[in-house]
């Protein structure tokens, strides 16, 4: 049999249709019931639905009134605070573009970007690097509380097929890559209620990452909410260690997070209770058999794993009414249609290795990236988009990650381009050569490790330099001097001889 998975399309999304108005719909119904609550060891910041749909709409007037072209991209730089989510659906209920950031991103990372997005306003936190030479206003948070009061605004209503936002990915190439998303992607996305999360209005989901993520955005903050369930998003400052007392005091339903959240977790309170939670999500990176073990025999509860991309969020997921049979990452969610397929980019037989495909018929997948229509190109053939994901599916449909065709890095469920890495670190004059890959440092946990040629440095020198260009989480934790880089016959850096020679003299302990 074919390694093709298809049991029917989604239902048709409607239209005209507005991904914020399908998202805040429950606040005609649900007006007073707590849509979101940033929550800390000292209490929270509860909003209503009502509250919630008011502010996205005030935001959207002000912005209007602002003579915003239709289109138009709006930089987010903030933090884990409510005004993200109300900036990024304030934007789309105007019929403008929103462009969330890692507020990690230092001024030379944000700049670039900005260069390539063009924002035609910015909205900003306390203490987030801005672009340099950026002609666009800036909108600081007591601007942007100010529109939360305007008069609301109607929700700009279109072809769903219309840009509705843009995330950043790690480019292969090196170059972060702006994807871009429709209106109709936050529809697709309801393949996953019952697919991966087995969600209910009922549920309080607690999701551990950052709003920029894609992981986040959706699993955390719009998926609930189009359903009608509470989200619960850890303030600023909250550290790992204090993530179970937080799922406690405030009946956590549902619990996201990437797979080292949950190891962390786990080696600083051995004796978890959490008589509330039903189940735990995970996405990002593959989730170590050990910890899912760990958690299980801690918590009495599973957690569920899904496998997916900016490019189209997660579609292969275990859920409450399809588990994963281990090791396998699950199987496609109801409405998908992906495939596996061979080095001609034909289907192979099942029980073949191959790379995932995923059909153009999804609603959640990109409409492209920006400014990059060659790359965009490639990585479709005929029906298919190729993921670049190494999988193997089984009789039955289940898909088993394999790994990466590239050389991309992984950095907390992050990906991370080697290349750019690389290009940053080439900057110091006393460098000749550098080679970024990923190094198990444990049987369960990996890092970003940087092996370079030219004078030797300390530690503390490399670090203080990445620190200046890269965000936290694509800095190396690293540094390893070498007289010579290995070289495949084409003269390309062998960056997986390089890892596998390291640990084969530095095992995971």
């Amino acid at each position: 049999m074919q390694a093709i998975y298809d049991e029917g399309a989604p239902p048709p999304c409607p239209a005209p249709f507005n991904l914020a108005a399908h998202v805040l719909a429950p606040a005609a119904s649900l007006p007073e019931k707590v849509a979101l609550a940033v929550i800390g060891p000292h209490g929270a910041e509860r909003w209503s639905y009502a509250r919630l749909e008011a502010a996205v709409r005030g935001l959207a007037a002000g912005l209007a009134q602002m003579g915003l072209a239709p289109g138009s991209r709006v930089l987010l730089r903030l933090g884990n605070g409510v005004e993200f989510p109300i900036g990024f659906l304030g934007a789309i209920a105007a019929g403008l573009v929103p462009v969330p950031t890692s507020a990690l991103l230092t001024i030379p990372e944000i700049t670039k970007l900005a260069a390539e997005i063009e924002p035609a306003v910015i909205l900003a936190g306390p203490g987030i690097a801005l672009p340099a030479d950026c002609a666009a206003p800036v909108l600081d948070l007591d601007a942007q509380r100010a529109l939360h009061d305007c008069a609301p605004a109607g929700y700009a209503l279109g072809d769903p097929d219309r840009p509705a936002y843009v995330v950043y990915t790690s480019g292969t190439s090196g170059n972060p890559r702006g994807v871009i998303h429709a209106h109709r992607a936050v529809w697709a996305r309801r393949m996953m209620w019952e697919g991966w999360y087995g969600l209910t209005p009922e549920d309080r989901l607690l999701h551990a990452g950052a709003f920029n993520w894609t992981y986040t955005l959706g699993t955390g903050l719009l998926d609930p909410w189009s359903i009608g369930a509470t989200a619960l998003i850890p303030a600023p400052g909250v550290r790992p260690a204090q993530l179970p007392l937080l799922l406690k005091r405030f009946d956590a339903t549902i619990f996201a997070a990437a797979p080292g959240v949950y190891r962390q977790m786990l080696r600083d309170y051995p004796h978890l209770v959490l008589p509330r939670l039903r189940h735990g999500l995970s996405a990002g990176e593959k989730m170590p058999e050990a910890t899912r073990a760990a958690w299980a025999e801690t918590t009495g509860t599973f957690v569920y794993e899904a496998l997916g991309m900016s490019e189209c969020s997660t579609f292969v997921s275990g859920s409450p009414a399809r588990p994963a049979p281990l090791p396998s990452s699950g199987y496609p969610q109801p409405g998908r249609r992906v495939a596996v397929l061979g080095p001609d980019l034909e289907p192979v037989q099942r029980g073949q290795p191959g790379q995932l495909a995923v059909s153009r018929r999804d609603p959640g997948l990109m409409l492209g990236y920006l400014k990059a229509e060659a790359e965009t190109a490639a990585r479709f053939h005929g029906e298919w988009f190729l993921t670049g994901d190494m999988v193997e599916m089984a009789e039955d449909g289940a898909i088993t990650y394999l790994g990466r065709d590239d050389d991309m890095l992984n950095a907390g469920g992050v990906r991370v381009s080697p290349l750019e890495v690389e290009r940053a670190l080439m900057e110091h004059p006393a460098i000749h050569e550098v080679a970024a890959t990923e190094i198990a440092i444990r049987a369960d946990t990996t890092i970003i490790a940087a092996f370079y040629t030219g004078e030797a440095l300390s530690e503390d020198q490399l670090a203080a330099f990445a620190a200046e260009r890269l965000a936290r989480y694509k800095q190396p934790r690293l540094y390893v001097h070498m007289d010579e880089l290995p070289k495949n016959p084409n003269g390309k850096l062998n960056r997986r001889q390089i890892r596998a020679s390291y640990e084969a003299g530095h095992g995971p302990a």
